[in-house]
């Protein structure tokens, strides 16, 4: 099975006016809440984010369709009675139907975090800038209702990464890598990273239990297809699409001659030993959670056991998506002949 292959059939459109931009926050549903419950997340710093919200929840509302939102963002929010308010916790998505996040990547990513931990599908509507795992804009807010209201959209997964870090003593086979003292998760990437700015980070490279390069630089990308066009494009990374089962390693800054970005099977163990006379490095997931990286650390990289599902509204080609995000230049194209 691909990371596309899983998809869920949409169902016809229900008697519903869900026109967002009508009544107030404060009124009452036309139909009253049933059994389907949406969990919606949103960049509350952001006034643009808490007007969609407020629009969203009137027209799910509006159709008995429950929303459910963390407390700590209720108070920035302006929220009628109906809504149901959970504490962040990692399972707090859990039972409902769907995960709606309302803002820029970083959101997305926070949102990535409790759609893993329940299974449930994440639809992003981006508020930000590129927004590559975003599914709508801003304008689609009422498209968006209507198809959350009438379950017409695909679910798709994506894979992750799982990342274990040891500590820089010895194995029982005499070999570098100790004990486990960190274990995490990314959707897009893991990086090994300098924590001092005026000194490189010494690493090793290695693939499946074989040494790749060592180089002095800033440190190392581990990424997903999903995570290709994030931090691993910007350090010199390929795009991959996400259709391909693949890992990427990315060297950053690297003072070497051989450094050239990786991709490897999906099945592949990627590791970065921190030499042990490298200043301390940092260890980041999706630049969301960071750890200090004890002296002689050994990173692993494989692919996460738990994939994200991310519930998608338009069949377009991925490349599609790619120019737009990007908005790179394609005048002068003629397309293959008819």
């Amino acid at each position: 099975m691909t990371e596309d292959s899983r998809a869920t059939r949409p169902t016809p459109p229900t008697p519903c006016s869900t026109a967002p931009g009508t009544g107030t926050a404060g009124a009452a549903p036309a139909h009253p809440v049933g059994d389907r419950t949406v969990f919606l997340l949103a960049h509350t710093g952001r006034p643009a984010a808490v007007r969609s919200a407020e629009l969203v929840v009137q027209g799910l509302l509006r159709c008995g369709i429950g929303v459910r939102v963390l407390a700590d963002e209720a108070a920035d929010l302006p929220l009628p009675d109906p809504v149901e308010k959970v504490t962040a916790k990692p399972d707090a998505a859990e039972g409902c139907e769907l995960l709606v996040v309302l803002g820029g990547d970083g959101t997305l990513l926070r949102g990535a975090e409790f759609a893993r931990a329940s299974g449930v599908p994440m639809l992003g509507v981006n508020l930000g800038r590129v927004g590559f795992l975003a599914e709508a804009e801003r304008d689609d807010l009422d498209k968006v209702v209507d198809r959350v209201v009438s379950r017409a959209y695909e679910v798709e997964e994506r894979m992750t990464l799982d990342v274990l870090v040891r500590n820089g003593g010895l194995g029982t086979s005499g070999r570098s890598g100790g004990q486990i003292v960190h274990a995490d998760w990314a959707l897009n990437e893991v990086s090994v990273e300098k924590a001092a700015r005026e000194r490189m980070l010494e690493v090793v490279i290695e693939v499946d239990g074989r040494p790749v390069s060592s180089f002095g630089g800033d440190g190392v990308v581990c990424a997903t297809p999903t995570g290709s066009t994030a931090y691993a494009f910007s350090a010199g990374g390929p795009v991959v699409w996400p259709e391909v089962e693949a890992l990427l390693m990315v060297p950053i800054s690297a003072h070497a001659l051989f450094a050239k970005p990786l991709v490897t099977a999906p099945d592949s163990v990627l590791a970065v030993e921190v030499q042990p006379q490298t200043p301390h490095g940092v260890l980041w997931a999706d630049g969301r959670r960071s750890v200090e990286l004890p002296s002689g650390a050994r990173v692993e990289v494989r692919r996460g056991a738990v994939p994200v599902r991310l519930a998608r509204l338009h069949h377009a080609s991925f490349t599609d998506r790619l120019v737009a995000k990007f908005a790179l230049p394609v005048t002068g194209w003629r397309g293959a002949p008819r």
